[in-house]
């Protein structure tokens, strides 16, 4: 398990997570509406979303309230993560299951769409590839998948810029500087992170069709596809 993995396990990181990703993220409550738009193009009023990466709950919450007809299931392999999501999603909770696990632990559905968000960037491409086809077959056909994480043109130079950008917009965030330079290393050395294109190459070889970009903000890209 690399470093930053680590940290959704360790109680005390857990308690601090939620005032993390924002300063990260640029964006991030636009991208989470902007998911909800997207998913309920296809979905409907009463509609079953697989969400993976669940941990914490901020996009279930959000996706919640957004939609107070759907119904949820979330799925994360980090125990702590998943509690941090139930204290998150009170009193909205009841619109949401919990799973602790992978991919391939979640229900079999069929669901009427599904999202991954901040999450596959901690996945090596073969196993990126094997978890989004582990989500196309839970999904019933032509139903919405939004996915949204870190993806920057990977040419050595390019990498340079892309994460000192990526640490200077945490900065600029209130993060302290020591952190922001030390998550920037820690990204750099820990996740196998590809290009836009090869993300997009994932999807499609994962079974997903109209694979189009949404959202796109220094380190960070988002797609929608359709199962």
């Amino acid at each position: 398990m690399n470093s930053l993995l680590k940290m959704f396990e360790d109680p005390e990181a857990v308690a601090q997570y939620q005032d993390g990703p924002a300063r990260f993220v640029p964006g991030l409550e636009s991208l989470h509406r902007m998911s909800a738009i997207l998913l309920a193009e296809r979905a409907p009023d009463n509609a079953e979303v697989l969400v993976l990466g669940a941990g914490g709950g901020m996009e279930l919450k959000a996706f919640a309230q957004a939609k107070a007809g759907w119904r949820f299931t979330g799925v994360d392999p980090a125990a702590e993560m998943l509690t941090l999501a139930r204290k998150t999603l009170e009193p909205s909770g009841e619109q949401v299951s919990l799973v602790e696990g992978y991919a391939h632990d979640a229900p079999d559905g069929p669901f009427d769409a599904a999202a991954c968000l901040l999450t596959l960037h901690f996945l090596p491409r073969e196993e990126r590839i094997e978890t989004a086809a582990e989500i196309h077959k839970r999904l019933k056909p032509g139903a919405p998948f939004v996915v949204a994480h870190s993806s920057f043109p990977q040419g050595s130079q390019e990498r340079v810029v892309w994460l000192s950008r990526y640490a200077e917009f945490a900065v600029t965030s209130g993060v302290d500087s020591t952190m922001a330079e030390n998550a920037r290393a820690s990204v750099a050395a820990s996740l196998d992170i590809l290009s836009p294109e090869e993300d997009e190459d994932v999807l499609r070889q994962a079974g997903f069709t109209d694979v189009t970009p949404f959202y796109a903000a220094f380190t960070w890209r988002g797609w929608v596809a359709y199962a």
